[in-house]
């Protein structure tokens, strides 16, 4: 949910700084990466338990294969289906992915 807000906000500050293009191009940069964790969240959670450890590792295995799999699928798309600002772009997936390796240090503390 952090690196939705992170790319949604990024994409406004970038919107209003430098445009409707740019700041499409820096939502689709953070939708990139944001999609794709929201199904390995999805699959990564789906069972508890050590009762469950099969399917615990099963389920992070498949989860781990689609998010690789609908990133690749979904950099396709956009490159080839959008006329994208390439600063804003990846200036947002990086920034989103970031987010994802600093949230681990505020929540750890």
């Amino acid at each position: 949910m952090i690196q939705g807000i992170v790319a949604l906000v990024a994409a406004v500050i970038v919107f209003i700084g430098w445009g409707v293009q740019a700041g499409v191009s820096a939502l689709a940069g953070g939708a990139v990466l944001v999609l794709p964790n929201f199904v390995f969240a999805v699959y990564a959670f789906r069972f508890m338990g050590a009762s469950k450890a099969n399917q615990v590792y099963s389920s992070i295995k498949r989860g781990n294969g689609l998010k690789f799999l609908l990133t690749v699928v979904l950099f396709a798309l956009i490159f080839k289906h959008f006329s994208v600002m390439m600063l804003p772009f990846f200036g947002a997936y990086m920034l989103v992915m970031l987010t994802q390796w600093l949230v681990l240090i505020f929540f750890n503390h």
